[in-house]
């Protein structure tokens, strides 16, 4: 079912759910930054193949991503998604055990729900961070020691500025930037042109202000220290080896900080790994969903 919620702030999100709403076991997925929760396609596939109406899923929209409302640069921040998440999950999943699941900005989401929904922490029984970082993304060089650190300044400027001087229309029948960008630093080996596809359709329907915005508070985001509060609740920690934008030693941080957490890097993958190695995380996913049907 498709339908809308009002954010704190009164801006609206796109919202799908799947499955009863009184089940036992509750699978929120938080999408990659400028892309939407056909991000996580694959996996209601193979969720709902797999479990039926026994568990509910929940997928959405971000703010200022795919068909929820646009928002105003100063509000794209990690901690109001990480706000935008809570209330999610109080109207849409409101009883019993909770899977969260975030890929990229998602699972930064994730890494700020100790520290603004603390009170949500006792409901979680899993945790998959795919492709993700609790900080220091400003040391990340895109795998250009000399050149990244300019290069990571300036890709969100020059496809900002490109969405704001040109209309969707004209970046879709021209995508060549958006393209590049894609193919070259967000997947790994092999590519799968329908994946590449979404994705570039994605970065162009992706507002200006959400570009800027969420980098700008990407420098800040450290939450390393707040994830012992995850401590012994079942965790896997996926990142693709070829990963650029959130690398391995990153997922090996997240690991590091939560008891229990299992790490594990996917070879010749890059950081759009709910797409390029779908069977892994959904595999994981599932995992994570029987441990908590299961759980007393």
């Amino acid at each position: 079912m498709s339908t809308t919620t009002t954010t704190y702030d009164g801006l609206r999100l796109h919202v799908s759910t799947y499955g009863r709403e009184d089940a036992p076991v509750s699978v929120l997925l938080a999408h990659c930054w400028t892309a939407d929760e056909e991000d996580w396609h694959y996996q209601v596939r193979d969720l709902l193949a797999h479990f039926g109406h026994e568990v509910r899923l929940v997928t959405w929209d971000h703010r200022g991503h795919g068909r929820s409302q646009a928002a105003p640069e100063r509000d794209c921040t990690i901690a109001n998604l990480a706000r935008d998440l809570g209330d999610i999950a109080d109207r849409f999943a409101p009883h019993g055990r909770l899977v969260l699941a975030g890929h990229s900005i998602g699972g930064m989401t994730m890494c700020a729900v100790p520290e603004v929904r603390p009170d949500l922490v006792e409901r979680i029984a899993g945790l998959l961070f795919v492709s993700t970082s609790s900080g220091r993304l400003d040391t990340v060089t895109l795998g250009l020691p000399e050149m990244g650190p300019m290069l990571r300044k300036q890709i969100p400027v020059m496809l900002a500025t490109r969405a704001k001087l040109l209309s969707r229309s004209v970046r879709r029948n021209s995508p060549s930037m958006e393209r590049r960008v894609v193919n070259k630093f967000l997947f790994g080996e092999p590519l799968r042109l329908r994946d590449a596809g979404l994705v570039v359709d994605q970065l162009i329907c992706c507002p200006p202000a959400t570009m800027s915005g969420f980098y700008r508070d990407f420098m800040h985001h450290e939450r390393t220290a707040g994830l012992a509060a995850y401590d012994d609740i079942a965790t896997r920690v996926l990142v693709g080896s070829r990963d650029l934008l959130t690398p391995p030693p990153h997922g090996r941080r997240i690991a590091q900080a939560i008891r229990g957490a299992r790490l594990l890097v996917a070879p010749d993958a890059g950081h759009m790994l709910p797409l390029e190695r779908d069977e892994l995380v959904s595999g994981h996913l599932i995992d994570l969903v029987e441990g908590a049907l299961a759980a007393p």
